[in-house]
């Protein structure tokens, strides 16, 4: 690996002890190298199905740096695109969402399918006698697609495992995002459009941050203390939360982490939103069924986390997925995305819609304090002096146990109860370990051993 080697990525992350080096978020070399080591080869979420629902939808993503082509072609099948024209390069697709029968280039009018086929070329009889062969030449698809549940996740390494060994025992919390409220499996769609909006720091700053820091509380005071809900009067979920035990969860041979939380083995059905009577109708009648369907399981509930490299699913209200896609090594452009379920009611899902938007996003509340915390850090990271001081990981060192049960009910996942400690910093801990290992790594053998 050209540039850093792996004695100097060890010198920089100290994920056992808990030191990491200013270095990898400010330092150029290292984040082109990110690029090769980690973006090109692990799993990356694109969108969600219900953004394409019919043949001929498309919806443009990113995948690290590169534009993505999200698209349902005629017969049905979902497909991820390089948004390159193979002739010179012009991204083929310049609109964020839409419908149509082809992709066509507006620098010099190549144009391909819904499935990607190169099927119109202007002046073919002049190019090699006319006897271009179109069948090499149709868009760059990604190497591997997975569709789990409506969330789409694509890499473009052949030789990287599947999608679900990708997730390893995660499954479980992530599921706590995409499965109905009610228990089912599935079921949820986008709904509204996707926040967009840039922040001027890199990447990792908020990756690290929703893999469950939960010691920033006091950035988050006002919010807090009005607690910001759907109704006005407080968020539905805060009595849950605490009357529940506190738990950060990691998975540091995978990268991906999550807050959770487990509520009492006895606990009643929470009431909630009483100012809006079918909405707290709505929620009443899913905790039944999800104690019916999940059995001991319907005690877990998840907050936010982060599934490596750089996806952020917060998986209880507000239910949210972000996307911190890396735009050089001092800017983010953040993506988020806001899940309901499918057959929710009308008035549910405006409801949600609204509170969404109040609580997250660049307009959320929430967000806002997040946003100020990564820039300033940032700013604060680039100097020569401060790059020369190392930040401090060591938060919960050696609390951190990989046997979690509670009344019958075991967790996978290297599980730290910060119950009555407030917080620690397994997670972060776990995300930068992986990090490292994607930069030392020149193969997936090495990643993932069988």
């Amino acid at each position: 690996m050209a540039g850093f080697e792996s004695s100097s990525v060890e010198r920089l992350v100290d994920a056992k002890g808990g030191t990491i080096s200013r270095e990898i978020f400010v330092n150029e070399t290292i984040y082109r190298q990110e690029q090769e080591q980690i973006f090109s080869r692990a799993w990356l979420f694109v969108g969600h199905e219900s953004q394409i629902a019919r043949p001929g939808d498309f919806a443009v993503s990113s995948m690290g740096e590169e534009s993505v082509i999200l698209c349902r072609d005629r017969g049905g099948h979902i497909h991820v695109f390089l948004n390159s024209c193979r002739h010179r390069g012009m991204k083929v697709c310049r609109y964020d969402e839409g419908n149509t029968v082809e992709f066509l280039c507006p620098y010099h009018g190549w144009s391909y399918s819904t499935d990607g086929q190169l099927v119109g070329v202007p002046y073919l009889e002049n190019s090699d006698g006319g006897e271009l062969d179109t069948s090499r030449w149709g868009l760059i698809e990604v190497a591997q697609l997975e569709n789990y549940k409506g969330m789409i996740f694509a890499t473009w390494d052949r030789s990287a495992p599947s999608f679900l060994e990708y997730l390893g025992g995660y499954k479980l919390y992530f599921d706590l995002l995409v499965d109905a409220w009610d228990g089912r499996e599935g079921g949820t769609e986008v709904i509204g459009g996707i926040h967009k909006w840039l922040i001027p720091c890199n990447w990792k700053f908020p990756a690290e941050n929703f893999s469950g820091d939960r010691y920033h509380g006091v950035s988050h005071r006002s919010v807090d203390m009005v607690g910001l809900g759907p109704s006005g009067q407080g968020r539905r979920d805060m009595g849950e939360r605490n009357q529940s035990r506190w738990l950060d969860v990691s998975f540091p041979d995978r990268g991906h982490s999550m807050i959770a939380f487990l509520r009492p083995h006895d606990a009643p059905i929470s009431p909630s939103y009483e100012n809006a009577p079918e909405v707290a109708e709505y929620f009443r009648r899913c905790e039944e069924e999800r104690r019916r369907r999940l059995g001991a399981h319907w005690r877990l509930f998840g907050g936010p986390g982060t599934m490596f490299p750089n996806a952020s699913p917060l998986a209880r209200q507000p239910r949210t997925i972000a996307l911190w896609n890396p735009r050089g090594p001092h800017q983010t452009e953040c993506w988020r995305w806001y899940l309901v379920d499918a057959d929710a009611p009308a008035p549910v899902k405006n409801f949600l819609r609204q509170y969404y938007t109040r609580y997250s996003g660049p307009s959320g509340l929430t967000e806002q304090d997040d946003m100020e915390n990564w820039n300033y850090a940032h700013a604060a990271s680039r100097g020569t002096i401060a790059r020369q001081y190392p930040y401090n990981y060591e938060m919960g060192l050696g609390r951190a146990t990989q046997s979690f049960e509670d009344h019958g009910l075991a967790l996978p996942g290297v599980i730290c109860d910060v119950t009555n400690a407030n917080a620690s910093e397994s997670n972060q801990r776990g995300f930068y370990g992986r990090w490292s290992q994607f930069m030392e790594a020149q193969s997936w053998t090495e990643l993932m051993p069988p």
